[in-house]
């Protein structure tokens, strides 16, 4: 079902009704969402962070959690299902389901099902900050990966295609690695497919880094007192395109570095170079930030990156995201926190959680969370 894309069009999302059945430990919600705050309040696992997930996955029908299907479903429950009304600057009233059980995903807008992905994700954005998003600075590689390859392919169908053929070429000539490499003309064909999609990563990565850049300078800029460092985006290659001394110019290019490669990649049984290797680097001042910066900086450059995500999403897609956040403000000083509120642009919906409400100006809707219920 294709409803249309979103490119050029301005307006806002919004969540107006929740109902979810078996979803972790969300056993039955139903609750509608009034005006453009809303707050959970609650212990912790009591299941705010399972509240969000939920709305969370509506924008690329993902955890943001990085969880699995099965993992979402109730313990002891065949299946989930989510539903939600969404008010839609473009679709007006929006209804829509997702049914997940062990063996399918079914997604149904208004009265018809969705059987692409690419006609549906990045549609209704939501962009979520979390308190475990300081690991995205310690984590491996593979979190900054998976966040750049989301951002981009919620925006960008030609992204998306590219990202899922070179993934499905990157399986199939592993599989012939951990056979001992010997069908050279099958190595040969699948490193020409995998060639053509990661020259396609590569040239949208890199204007997607450029310009997620600018916004997350902008977005750390006006969290921290004028005068402060600034942040910044870079690509670290994993050996192939990026490289400096051996830039890739065409697919032929690429096609011969894998071949280079085949015999080291035989011996360890993996494509170990490639776009589905090489990793982003938040910077403090031009330095690692990792390595460079404090408890409260890191705190900072993660919210700034998710901003700067949010604006991208209402740049690419012309669509102010909704913003979830999942303990995250508490962490922040006063004035850092004051910083954020004044940071947000267009009035976006936001559905915060935490064990206290925050004092901040405007009313806000406020929903008890015990024991997998959600009340008013």
């Amino acid at each position: 079902m294709d409803r249309g894309g979103g490119g050029g069009l301005t307006g806002a999302v919004r969540f107006q009704r929740i109902t979810l059945q078996g979803f972790r430990n969300l056993s039955l919600v139903d609750v509608p969402l009034s005006g453009s705050r809303t707050f959970l309040r609650g212990s912790n696992a009591q299941g705010k962070t399972n509240f969000l997930e939920a709305l969370g996955y509506v924008t690329a029908l993902r955890s943001f959690r990085g969880a699995e299907s099965r993992a979402l479903i109730g313990l002891g429950q065949p299946q989930t299902g989510l539903a939600f009304t969404i008010a839609h600057e473009v679709f007006g009233e929006s209804r829509l389901s997702i049914t997940l059980s062990l063996q399918e995903r079914v997604v149904m807008w208004e009265q018809g099902r969705v059987t692409r992905l690419a006609d549906f994700i990045g549609k209704f954005p939501t962009v979520a900050f979390s308190s475990h998003d300081n690991q995205f600075l310690r984590g491996s590689p593979a979190l900054r990966r998976r966040w750049l390859d989301l951002t981009l392919a919620a925006m960008d169908a030609t992204y998306l295609s590219a990202l899922q053929r070179y993934t499905r070429a990157v399986a199939e000539r592993n599989m012939l690695l951990k056979q001992g490499g010997r069908d050279a003309g099958a190595l040969e064909a699948f490193e020409h497919e995998l060639a053509t999609h990661a020259l396609t990563l590569f040239v949208k990565r890199e204007a997607g880094i450029a310009e997620l850049g600018d916004l997350f300078r902008a977005a750390y800029a006006r969290l921290v007192p004028e005068g402060g460092p600034s942040a910044g985006l870079r690509a670290e290659s994993a050996g192939l395109v990026y490289a400096p001394d051996a830039a890739v110019a065409s697919r032929e290019d690429f096609a011969a570095q894998l071949v280079q490669n085949r015999p080291r990649d035989t011996l360890l049984k993996s494509t170990e170079r490639g776009p589905h290797r090489d990793d982003l680097e938040l910077l403090l001042s031009g330095q690692p930030a990792k390595q460079f910066a404090s408890e409260g900086q890191q705190r900072c450059l993660v919210i700034a990156l998710r901003l700067a995500q949010a604006a991208y999403f209402k740049r690419k897609g012309g669509i102010t995201p909704v913003l979830l956040c999942d303990d995250v403000l508490g962490e922040l000083d006063p004035a850092r926190r004051a910083c954020f509120w004044a940071s947000l642009e267009d009035e976006p919906q936001v559905i915060a959680t935490g064990t206290s409400q925050p004092v901040v100006a405007g009313g806000w809707q406020v929903l008890q969370v015990v024991g997998g219920k959600v009340t008013a």
